[in-house]
């Protein structure tokens, strides 16, 4: 098959490219290559609503499908230092770039050749559908393992798109990397394969019509407008995870100050732990009923003490059952 003229191409600085070429009659493929792995500055967020814009205002309505010339990955997300320095990035550049992906007035589409990590990955959400390279690559939300907490929108697209809540808290409090069958079971991906994949499951799906109506990117703005909001209202998504510091501080101080005080009237003799006797009236008794694990027989309590001979905890042990002398 001879290679597809491009229908335009555009430059990202400082040494890459989005090549849009039309693979089949109203479907556009918009691929990037930004060595060494299409991080997302904010040269490469202004290209691609760019490229964007130009496929929704100069042509005919159809899908558009992104992929990247770089076969390791499809992206590996910010340069996170150079993110959190640059005034105005999120707002300006990153945000922009997810909120039109996201209410696109197409069908979109992402084809992950190979790792889509962190913000790559959460690019990758805000398009309709995803397929993966089944043979290479990793999807995972990595910014646990680097102190970086999820902003508000980097977070609530996988809430809102994900179909289990345990695929959402595998990916975002165990950092753990997907492979693609992985992938696939937990809801992020669509479906496996390449180009001739994808071309078959926008038939099948008559993807190229969808948004003949002119409604399509109206409906997406209602079905993710928990996303959408948070989105377009950057400023006051930082407010409140700035008064959610403050308090969470003021927690920190205000529980640290009674540690102390503890600690310091311990030294004074002067603490003093609720005993068994006053938590559990009736200690040491033997009573035949059903106990919390439904056996039916005497249930015992087993007495800890401290070392001045004070008994502290009462455990209810079941029948048969023997304490731990070290609790």
């Amino acid at each position: 098959m001879p290679p597809i003229p491009p229908l335009f191409t555009l430059p990202i600085e400082p040494k890459g490219a989005i090549i849009c070429t039309q693979p089949s009659s109203r479907v556009y493929l918009l691929t990037f290559d930004s060595p060494p792995d299409n991080r997302l500055t904010p040269a490469f967020c202004a290209s691609f609503i760019l490229a964007l814009d130009i496929v929704d205002r100069r042509f005919e309505k159809g899908v558009v499908i992104t992929t990247s010339g770089i076969p390791k990955f499809y992206s590996n997300g910010l340069d996170y230092e150079s993110a959190i320095k640059t005034k105005g990035f999120f707002e300006e550049s990153l945000y922009p770039l997810w909120r039109r992906l996201l209410t696109y007035p197409m069908p979109t589409l992402a084809l992950l050749p190979g790792h889509a990590f962190a913000a790559g990955l959460m690019t990758a959400m805000m398009h309709d559908y995803r397929f993966q390279n089944p043979h290479r690559g990793f999807l995972c939300l990595n910014e646990l393992e680097f102190g970086a907490p999820l902003k508000a929108p980097m977070s609530s697209i996988f809430r809102q798109k994900l179909p289990s809540p345990h695929t959402y808290r595998t990916l975002v409090l165990e950092a753990k990397r997907f492979n693609a069958l992985e992938a696939l079971e937990g809801g992020l991906v669509d479906g496996l394969g390449g180009m001739n994949e994808v071309l078959k499951f926008v038939d099948e799906l008559g993807l190229v019509d969808k948004a003949k109506s002119g409604v399509y990117g109206r409906m997406k703005r209602e079905m993710w407008r928990e996303t959408v909001g948070y989105l377009d209202d950057f400023g006051r998504s930082e407010r409140r995870v700035e008064r959610e510091m403050e308090e969470h501080k003021r927690r920190e101080e205000s529980g640290e100050k009674k540690i102390v005080e503890w600690e310091q009237s311990s030294r004074n003799g002067g603490a003093k732990l609720i005993s068994c006797d006053e938590q559990f009236p009736q200690t040491n008794s033997d009573r035949g009923s059903f106990d919390e694990w439904g056996h039916q027989g005497k249930e015992q309590e087993h007495h800890c003490t401290s070392r001045g001979g004070e008994k502290l905890i009462a455990v209810k042990l079941r029948p048969g059952e023997r304490a731990n002398e070290d609790e």
